[in-house]
């Protein structure tokens, strides 16, 4: 009976069947993990404030978020140390988030619960979130206006949310005109330096250039002066306002609003309230940059340079790799040179990806960038413009790496194509170029496409040799802006993937990174998803086009 059970080929089935299940459930159990701990993080948590008993007998309190709890079994606790009675079985703690870094050197704290007398959430309690030394947490004291209290008691709130709106309307002024138009400046001078001495080169330099030259410096200096002019009001006006706020010790602090993105009273929120705040935070997550060593802030440069490397390499690894793929199958002579270029191309799917960036780095960067130098930027030297890691190598190198997938994915769909469909065509008085563009091609394009989606998907998520051909830490600007020639290829950029790596690795505040980390990982599924998405649907539209033709 079992014997013809397994020869009948169930078990096999209901194997597969449970394989696949569990595939399943780890791929959601993950997704979930992250999709909680990382988006969970932009909700608005109360305000805790503890009174605690320390080992000495004193009393103190501590005011912040509860962010996590751990419970140890006895053994263990008092084998790292912990003193614990006898009759308690495990230590609790709880993680709480303490904030007030510049005065106490710390974010985080474990407290034990058998220390704890009481736990309360006091309405008054606020959050302030800085561009420098993370969240304080407190209760507001008055607000000032150039060292004036100007509001205490029930006005205080009201007159805080309505002087920091004016402060954040300022900040983006500044913003805006140290980006944009002083940026605007800086990057045609340095354009006008560099024209210059090609000119001097090439021994083109005269007095009628110099004058002309000079004419527009003086414009563009009276412009970055008027723009300095206003840039300095500005300052002035933002540094007018501050508050001030008292720590669970009673120490006082004077915060100025320039230095604040916003402050919030969590226990007060109600429900809807919450929400607001979360859609909030959540969109400053996607569209702001990243501060205090990419732990707080936003993301949107990362999300912006993974993209445009992404399309960028897909644009350049489509038309190489089917090029490659329709030679090997239309016109090369099958043989063994033509075994040997295929069993090369299997092979290179599985070289580990820093070899590839080991190779972009010597010969894209340093042989081809460093001669793209010496012939065209020669006035840039010493400084390289494109003999060193950017967008256009790091692209090329990812293409490079994702190319054995786009070939062999083509090459099979050419096979599918069915042999009646060339000679048909042929007979019809078509050029076998006519055949091969206006037919077979056509009708190979949905396997086209699903190499394309494997090579995004496994592009999207590369680090490694991203690492030594352009990403970076923090890029001050993005390779797209309004600078002629727009689009610059020679810029480093930053990336989801090296993002999480930096945070989660190289965060010198762990505990603050780590919803980050979570967070930035479900976003980088999420793009890498949503390329694929717009990918299957091309190659289901172009499948559905030619299957007629198929039949």
């Amino acid at each position: 009976m079992i014997k013809s059970w397994f020869k009948s080929g169930s078990p096999w089935i209901w194997l597969n069947a449970a394989a696949v299940s569990i595939c399943l459930i780890m791929v959601i159990g993950v997704l979930g993990l992250v999709a909680v701990r990382g988006v969970g993080h932009f909700w608005a948590s109360p305000i805790v404030s503890m009174s605690y008993q320390e080992d000495d007998g004193q009393m103190k309190t501590i005011i912040g978020e509860h962010v996590d709890t751990t419970v140890t079994p006895a053994a263990m606790a008092k084998s790292t140390g912990y003193q614990l009675a006898y009759n308690e079985d495990v230590l609790i703690q709880y993680l709480i988030k303490t904030g007030n870094r510049d005065l106490t050197g710390s974010d985080f704290r474990w407290v034990q619960e058998r220390h704890i007398k009481s736990t309360t959430t006091p309405e008054d309690m606020i959050v302030v979130e800085r561009r420098e030394w993370g969240n304080f947490y407190g209760q507001l004291t008055a607000v000032k206006e150039n060292d004036k209290v100007v509001a205490t008691g029930d006005k205080m709130w009201t007159a805080l949310q309505e002087r920091l709106h004016a402060v954040l309307e300022l900040h983006d002024q500044i913003t805006h005109l140290e980006k944009k138009e002083l940026g605007a400046i800086n990057y045609a001078l340095e354009q006008l330096r560099l024209k210059q001495r090609g000119l001097e080169l090439k021994h083109a330099w005269n007095a009628e250039i110099a004058k002309d030259f000079a004419d527009k410096k003086a414009a563009y200096d009276v412009d970055y002066k008027r723009y300095q002019a206003q840039l300095a009001e500005l300052h002035q006006q933002i540094r007018r306002d501050s508050l001030v706020a008292t720590t669970e010790s009673g120490a006082e602090l004077v915060i100025p609003l320039a230095k604040i993105v916003e402050v919030t009273q969590p226990n007060k929120m109600g429900i809807f309230a919450k929400i607001g705040h979360y859609f909030k935070k959540l969109g400053e997550f996607l569209s702001e940059d990243p501060r205090e060593a990419n732990t707080e802030g936003g993301i949107f440069p990362a999300i912006f340079g993974t993209i445009m490397m992404v399309i960028m390499m897909s644009i350049i690894v489509t038309p190489f790799g089917v090029i490659a793929a329709v030679y090997l199958r239309e016109y090369a002579k099958q043989g063994f040179t033509t075994r040997l270029i295929r069993i090369a191309v299997n092979n290179l799917a599985g070289v580990p990806s820093i070899v590839y960036g080991v190779f972009g780095l010597g010969f894209f960067v340093y042989i081809l960038g460093g001669n793209i130098d010496k012939l065209f930027f020669p006035e840039s030297a010493p400084a390289p413009v494109f003999g060193t890691p950017g967008l256009l190598w790091a692209s090329i190198t990812l293409a490079l790496l994702t190319l054995p997938v786009v070939i062999v994915s083509t090459e099979e769909g050419l096979a599918r194509v069915p042999k009646a469909i060339r000679e048909g065509s042929l007979a019809l008085g078509a050029t076998k170029i006519e055949t091969l563009w206006r037919t077979v091609l056509p009708m190979a394009s949905p396997a086209m496409m699903t190499g394309l989606i494997l090579a995004v998907a496994r592009a999207a998520g590369e680090v490694a040799p991203l690492m030594l051909v352009g990403v970076v830490k923090l890029a001050p600007t993005l390779p797209l802006d309004g600078n002629y020639p727009f689009l610059h290829l020679d810029r480093k950029f930053m990336h989801l993937g090296f993002h999480i790596y930096d945070v989660g690795f190289q965060s010198p505040n762990v505990e603050a990174a780590r919803p980050l980390v979570y967070a930035t990982s479900l976003l980088l599924v999420l793009v890498i998803i949503g390329l694929n998405l717009a990918a299957i649907l091309i190659r289901n539209h172009l499948r559905e086009k030619y299957r007629a033709l198929e039949g």
